[in-house]
Parts: structure tokens; C-alpha cells; sequence
């Protein structure tokens, strides 16, 4: 598998990176996780903007799903070629609605799902292309899922956003890559069923027994040294910190 950082900025874009989004790729599938502010702009760097095939949506805050209103613009109003036929989309109860809401000015209340093929996600294990997935409910405000893919062998997970919960450290057991949020300064927030912190990441990749730590989804205004350092201090395998364009062969 090929992993592909997109964007990886937390809460709101930063000057150096897009809000969530990360491209997984193999046997010439392509599967997008998340697609945050200004995700679709740094995607055409590195496929192009009809090439995906399905689309995984962690949880519906906007820093991980809005740009899906200027792909649904894309692939709806395609000036060459006609419109694009619809794509699987995988997201919480209400993607449909949260999307069109968004959007807003959509030419009927189902014009969203003549290019998107939603589907409605529960915890589970189930195939989307040449991948085995499962997807665990995770901890935070709103209905919010962490995803584990598998292929040849080798898988990596995905936190999506979360606080401490034990079905984190059930899709990162054992998994070779860890792309994990790390929102929160250890010692500085402490709110439950929110966010993780670098250092709370860090114990779960030391107790899943991860191959590779990856931190990602840290705000602009957290200091990222700060929080690889606390990671560092629990997991003594290698860590590092997600940015956009960074390509990781799994």
C-alpha cells in the first residue's frame, strides 16, 4: 500500500497544509480518507481529479469533509465529458444531509447522491476494493469513526478524531502504520471524549506494539516538537509528524 499525506493540519488549515486527507493506494485503487478544508486543491498534486474510487469520511466536522461540496461541484457540473457516475462515499448516519445542508444550493435534495454513492457506516469489518477494512466508533462529540485497512499482508490505521477509547487500541493493534491525531499538549487540555494528545498516542502505538507512529491532525496553534517529543518519551519505536505531500510505501 502507498499512503499519501494530503493534508494534515488540525481544526482549520494551516499556512503549510490542508485540513485531513490521505490517499491510500494499491493494485491501482485509489481510496480517499477524509477530505478537510482545502483538501481537494492539494489532491489534484497527486492524482487526478476524476481518479478516485471511494471515499471514507471519518465524522462530519467540516475539517474533515467540507472540500466534498467542491468535489460534488466537480464531478456534477463536469464541463467535459458529462457528469462523473457516482463513487462509493463511506460516512456517519446523515452524510447525505450534512453534505447537501452544506452545500446548499444543489439543484434538488438528491442531486448529492447522483455522483456519490453514500453508505452508511457502522463498526464492522467489510471490503471496499482490493482493501479489507474494519471501522470502530470512536470517541468524540459527534458520530466518528477510526478505520483500519488491510492489503498483502500489511495494514495501517487511521484514528480519525478521538479521545481515549479501547477501540482505538483495537484497530491499532499490531498495525504497521499508526496515523494517529494528536491534537491536544499533554499537561495543557484535558477534555475527555475529544482529542488525544502526542503522548496518549504514543502509549497506544507502545501497547498496540505498532510498527510506525505517525501524529498528525495538530492545530496551528499546537506546537508539534512539543507533542512528537511526548510520544517519543512512551514509544520507542519511530515516530514522526505527518505533512502534506509526505508518501509512505506500508
Amino acid at each position: 500500500m502507498k499512503l499519501t499525506v494530503v493534508g494534515c493540519s488540525g481544526s482549520f488549515p494551516s499556512a503549510e497544509s490542508a485540513c485531513s486527507s490521505y490517499l491510500v493506494e494499491a493494485d491501482g485503487f485509489r481510496l480517499l480518507l477524509d477530505m478537510g478544508n482545502g483538501a481537494l486543491g492539494e489532491l489534484q498534486r497527486h492524482i487526478g481529479l476524476y481518479d478516485l474510487d471511494a471515499i471514507f469520511l471519518s465524522h462530519l466536522h467540516a475539517d474533515h469533509c467540507i472540500d466534498m461540496c467542491a468535489y460534488f461541484v466537480a464531478r456534477f457540473y463536469r464541463h467535459e465529458g458529462g457528469r462523473c457516475g457516482s463513487i462509493p462515499v463511506y460516512g456517519p448516519e446523515g452524510t447525505e444531509k450534512r453534505l447537501t445542508t452544506a452545500y446548499e444550493d444543489v439543484p434538488d435534495e438528491r442531486s448529492m447522491s447522483e455522483v456519490f454513492d453514500f453508505r452508511t457506516l457502522k463498526s464492522g469489518s467489510f471490503e471496499i476494493g482490493p482493501f479489507t477494512v474494519r471501522t470502530e466508533r470512536v470517541s468524540h462529540p459527534v458520530e466518528a469513526y477510526g478505520i483500519r485497512v488491510e492489503h498483502g499482508g500489511r495494514s495501517l490505521t487511521y484514528s480519525g478524531d478521538t479521545g481515549v477509547c479501547p477501540e482505538l487500541g483495537v484497530l491499532a493493534e499490531g498495525t504497521d502504520l499508526f496515523l494517529c491525531e494528536a491534537s491536544f499538549t499533554h499537561g495543557k487540555e484535558d477534555v475527555p471524549g475529544l482529542h488525544l494528545n502526542g503522548r496518549e498516542a504514543g502509549e497506544f502505538a507502545r501497547g498496540g506494539r505498532v510498527g510506525r507512529l505517525v501524529l498528525t491532525h495538530i492545530p496551528p496553534w499546537t506546537d508539534a516538537r512539543r507533542n512528537i517529543a511526548d510520544a517519543r518519551e512512551v514509544y520507542d519505536g519511530p515516530v514522526d509528524l505527518a505533512y502534506a505531500g509526505a508518501v509512505y510505501e506500508v
